[in-house]
């Protein structure tokens, strides 16, 4: 009798521990195809993503939120694979900084959950989602490095034609973010733009950095120095020196690249592309994407002697 209750117990254990999970396996392994599309029916192109991810999901989850924040949907699918890369890159360095596993939202990148999807794009939703999460899924878990390391995958909207040396814009030469051709910026919408600010506005912004030396009827602008890529480095500000940086932030100019005049009691400010010039241009992007570049083309372009690694 024992023997007997004893062989049922084994048989029992048997069943639970090998029979059942291989069998789970089986079923749901040759299903999962079917899974999918399933998925894809009930939720739209975009959303199944949300259901049916791989393990170790928010890095990717948060990279759509960035390239849908910081890209135009539209834009050639190999660019939008560029921005992902850079993305992802840009977290994953910020991560390792901060000795984090767990994904930092604070750290410099536009970023747009599922809500602020739908009310940017509207009716385009479930087209322009698809679109960035085949970008995202296409390069998961992409990242670049330079001597083992990720990069500081710093990005921008467009240059002037040529992108800046690290140097010029943090002091630090960082040896893959070099000056690079980036004509195709010159296309770019609103590439030159001209805006008129008041001489007192101007001096009281200004002032905030240092004491001018004048007033505001006698302030100008002299002793302009550019780097290559002509931004400016250094320009006079009545007594006071600053950076081309210094004035954009403070006055809220497009980029450090620009001209200034003086007119009456204004000044009328030239700029050229947007944002800070280093690294790679978004719009620049798009144009090498639209030569017939693809994503690792594109960021070995703008981050110079770079190489792709995954990060699982």
């Amino acid at each position: 009798m024992v023997k007997k209750v004893l062989g049922v117990l084994v048989g029992y254990v048997l069943l639970a521990v090998i029979v059942i999970p291989l069998l789970v396996t089986a079923i749901f392994g040759g299903f999962r195809t079917e899974a999918v599309t399933e998925a894809k029916n009930l939720f739209g192109p975009a959303d199944y993503l949300q259901i049916l991810r791989p393990e170790n999901t928010e890095l990717e989850e948060y990279v759509q939120g960035v390239v849908s924040a910081e890209m135009p949907a539209l834009f050639p699918m190999e660019a939008l694979k560029a921005q992902a890369v850079s993305a992802r890159t840009y977290q994953v360095r910020k991560m390792e900084e901060a000795g984090s596993d767990a994904v930092l939202y604070d750290v410099g990148q536009a970023y747009a959950d599922t809500a602020a999807q739908k009310e940017k794009w509207g009716e385009h939703y479930q087209e322009y989602a698809a679109r960035v999460s085949q970008a995202v899924e296409e390069t998961a878990g992409e990242i670049m490095v330079y001597e083992g390391e990720p990069i500081l995958a710093v990005f921008h909207a467009q240059s002037a034609g040529k992108t800046e040396d690290s140097e010029n814009v943090w002091v630090q030469e960082i040896p893959y973010l070099r000056s690079v051709d980036s004509s195709g910026d010159l296309s770019a919408p609103d590439n030159t733009v001209t805006e008129t600010l008041s001489a007192k506005t101007v001096w009281e912004k200004l002032s905030t950095l240092g004491d001018l030396g004048v007033s505001a009827a006698e302030l100008d602008f002299s002793g302009i120095q550019r780097s290559e890529a002509g931004y400016i480095q250094q320009i006079q500000a009545g007594n006071l020196t600053l950076t081309g940086l210094e004035v954009r932030t403070a006055l809220g100019l497009r980029s450090a690249d620009f001209t200034v005049r003086r007119q009456g009691d204004d000044f009328v400010f030239t700029t050229k592309g947007y944002g800070h010039g280093a690294g790679m241009s978004q719009y620049g992007a798009k144009a090498l994407a639209e030569e017939g570049m693809d994503y690792h083309e594109i960021l070995s372009h703008y981050y110079t002697g770079i190489s792709f690694e995954k990060t699982a």
